[in-house]
């Protein structure tokens, strides 16, 4: 009996002295860096993305909307018809500068120059009412039977709003898709680079552009809007006159209001 005992001391005591193994190192990239694998095989961490500014984003979005309006969204101002107000004449020709805030929107209607539409179509309210004003102060002036304005506008007029497209039927539907950071610099590309501009601002919107114009280099003309809503105020402002006394004491030739 007594040997058995002797012999099971000893494997306890041989098995106390036993090393443990230690803990086997994690297997990935800083196992291989420790046994010396070149950096140049180790995978390079990916750069972190910025995210685009939003002037991008709005001005990609102006873009694709106001591009594809007509044929996609049954837009007013069809088929690139929307610039057609900065297209007939270079700068040098431009005299007046009448500025709207959007197309009309009702079918037929729009046609790229602001406050006209297209021979055929009746006149709108507000154009009416601004043959109702050319009478007062022109009074040989006939109203005709349309509603263009493209005479005005081949005389240096130009016609613009400030945004160029709208959905059929919905009002100002485009006014914040970018389309007023490019009329806004329209606007003061001719404030840089012309003299003596007669500008008509019809109502607080128009107005408000006005902060662009400097007033010691061009002719500001602030009126109330030919929209039936204010009508009272905007018969015999007097802005046709008042823009043709601006061009004739720069000595430039005035516009006929009359020959439409």
């Amino acid at each position: 009996m007594p040997p058995k005992r002797r012999a099971a001391k000893q494997l306890s005591t041989s098995s106390a002295k036993k090393p443990r193994k230690s803990a086997s190192p994690r297997k990935g990239k800083a196992a291989r860096k420790s046994k010396g694998v070149p950096a140049k095989n180790l995978k390079k961490p990916k750069k972190a993305k910025l995210p685009k500014a939003p002037s991008e984003n709005l001005e990609k979005k102006a873009t694709k909307k106001s591009a594809d309006a007509a044929e996609e969204e049954n837009n007013i101002s069809t088929k690139r018809k929307y610039i057609s107000c900065i297209s007939p004449d270079p700068l040098n020709k431009l005299k007046v500068v009448i500025l709207g805030q959007d197309p009309y929107h009702d079918d037929g209607q729009a046609m790229g120059l602001a406050f006209s539409v297209p021979k055929g179509v009746p006149p709108p309210p507000s154009l009416k009412n601004i043959y109702k004003e050319l009478k007062i102060e022109y009074p040989e002036f006939t109203a005709p039977d349309h509603g263009s304005l493209e005479r005005w506008a081949e005389q240096g007029v130009l016609l613009l709003n400030a945004t160029l497209t709208v959905e059929a039927h919905q009002p100002n539907s485009h006014s914040k898709i970018g389309w007023q950071k490019f009329t806004d610099a329209v606007i003061k590309i001719i404030n840089n680079n012309c003299r003596d501009i007669a500008f008509i601002l019809w109502g607080g919107f128009a107005q408000k552009k006005g902060k662009i114009i400097d007033q010691a280099k061009h002719h500001v003309i602030n009126t109330a809007h030919p929209s039936p809503l204010s009508l009272n105020k905007f018969l015999n402002c007097g802005c046709f006159t008042q823009a043709n006394k601006a061009l004739k004491k720069a000595g430039q030739s005035q516009i006929d209001w009359t020959d439409l």
